[in-house]
């Protein structure tokens, strides 16, 4: 049988910029680790990771490509054990816009300006 898993704790913006704080579930099977995200009607279920930071790096990934913004996530609970506030935030950067779409955008406000 496994042992209990770990509990993190996600916050930020989500894609229609409100802001969120939500429990995200590690699922432990065969050695492999799967970040599970729920937010309202919405679930999300990374694949099978060797280690749970992975699996905490897939979500924040997959959550950022959906248009979630300003993301941090800590370790809440280790095994049953509530840790409050001990642990810190770590900070998850937004991704650089794509360099093609701000050359695009900033042609645009060129032809606009001129």
């Amino acid at each position: 049988m496994d042992s209990p898993t770990n509990t993190y704790q996600i916050a930020g913006l989500d894609e229609l910029g409100r802001g969120f704080n939500r429990q995200v579930e590690m699922k432990v099977s065969n050695g492999t680790f799967q970040a599970v995200f729920r937010y309202e009607r919405f679930l999300l279920e990374t694949e099978p990771q060797a280690t749970e930071q992975t699996a905490v790096a897939m979500l924040i990934t997959q959550l950022q490509n959906r248009g979630y913004t300003q993301l941090r996530s800590r370790l809440q609970f280790r095994g049953e054990a509530y840790l409050g506030n001990q642990e810190l935030w770590e900070e998850h950067p937004d991704p650089e816009p794509k360099r093609i779409l701000a050359r695009l955008l900033q042609a645009i406000r060129s032809t606009f300006r001129g």
